[in-house]
């Protein structure tokens, strides 16, 4: 059994260990899959749900296109943004008259900070031994 393959537009966001794969398709059945669970199943905390539905929200699409993400690494706030930034380059594929609006709302700048590494003498990156008098 052959799956029909329907033309999609494809955006990859990452943010911190995640990275996720979004692809954007236009069905009958408007959903979002992320690794083959609905969203309210994958990110059962409503604040990671809107996230993942901001930049839908934002240019009017949100019950139009059917969503298909795979993500991987990090934990859950990683992996919500990184899908809103693919989600979001996805769109811009997708109609490129939606930028203006994704980029007024920063939807489409990648947040590049990470974890700091730690360094050698220390308990953390930054925290050091307790000094103690006695």
């Amino acid at each position: 059994m052959t799956k029909k393959i329907e033309k999609y537009f494809e955006g990859i966001g990452r943010r911190k260990e995640s990275v996720a794969r979004v692809r954007v398709m236009e069905t009958k059945k408007a959903e979002i899959s992320i690794n083959d669970k609905k969203l309210e199943e994958f990110f059962p905390v409503k604040e990671f749900q809107n996230s993942v539905n901001a930049p839908l929200e934002a240019v009017g699409l949100l019950n139009k296109l059917s969503i298909s993400v795979v993500v991987k690494g990090g934990g859950l706030r990683g992996q919500s943004d990184a899908i809103k930034l693919g989600l979001s380059r996805a769109l811009v594929k997708y109609d490129n008259e939606l930028h203006r609006a994704l980029k007024d709302l920063d939807y489409l700048k990648r947040d590049s900070r990470k974890k700091e590494r730690k360094k050698p003498g220390l308990k953390k990156a930054r925290r050091a031994a307790q000094w103690r008098k006695r």
